[in-house]
């Protein structure tokens, strides 16, 4: 199935190449490469982990005018597989997102996997990096000390409402080590977790003028 997924690979990279919210090309590549590297050392399913990874991204509503504009985008992509490869795709991708911290446990071991390389990719030096791009794409300052980090969001108003690219670490990423499905996925978390408290340290050290 080699020629799917270089037709996927082409496809998603020219639709992404110039997205700008930190859901581009590169983020969908190292996903993949994350995957598959996590799916070897977890003895998953390396072509549904693959697949998944690459178009994880185009049924959300951070790239695709809808959600479901999105997934009949994918249905459509999907169908050289069988229909319970093409239905366990859909099913990943359609349950890995944090939504706020809504969604129910994923289900199967690829899911697990691809959520954790998704993950991954939000935390660490790369994740700091993303997070600022992000908060650009939609207008959010990078800090204000008079706006509180969120609680118990609903996954509209974690999409929706007004928030600082500090206050997303809070919401959401300094969550995600504690919320790792695999081992490998954990082990790799960690290290990623520790750089992100480092530099919120040196960030409001310095903001504050202590450092």
């Amino acid at each position: 199935m080699d020629h799917v997924i270089a037709e996927l690979r082409t496809y998603v990279k020219q639709k992404l190449e110039q997205e700008g919210s930190g859901h581009d090309w590169y983020h969908i590549d190292r996903v993949v490469k994350q995957a598959r590297s996590i799916a070897k050392e977890e003895s998953a399913n390396l072509f549904i982990c693959e697949v998944a990874a690459l178009v994880h991204d185009l049924a959300d509503d951070k790239v695709a005018s809808s959600e479901q504009a999105g997934l009949e985008e994918v249905e459509q992509l999907l169908l050289p597989l069988n229909k319970a490869d093409r239905e366990h795709v859909l099913e990943i991708i359609t349950t890995i997102s944090f939504k706020g911290g809504n969604r129910p446990p994923v289900r199967t071991l690829e899911a697990k996997v691809v959520q954790d390389a998704d993950r991954l990719d939000a935390i660490g030096a790369i994740g700091v990096a993303r997070t600022f791009v992000y908060a650009g794409s939609k207008g959010d300052l990078i800090y204000d000390p008079s706006i509180q980090p969120r609680q118990h969001m609903s996954a509209s108003s974690y999409r929706n409402e007004k928030s600082t690219a500090i206050n997303h670490f809070y919401e959401k990423l300094l969550n995600l080590k504690d919320l790792m499905n695999t081992n490998t996925g954990l082990r790799i978390a960690e290290e990623r977790h520790e750089f992100m408290t480092s530099f919120l340290s040196q960030f409001l050290g310095e903001w504050e003028g202590s450092k």
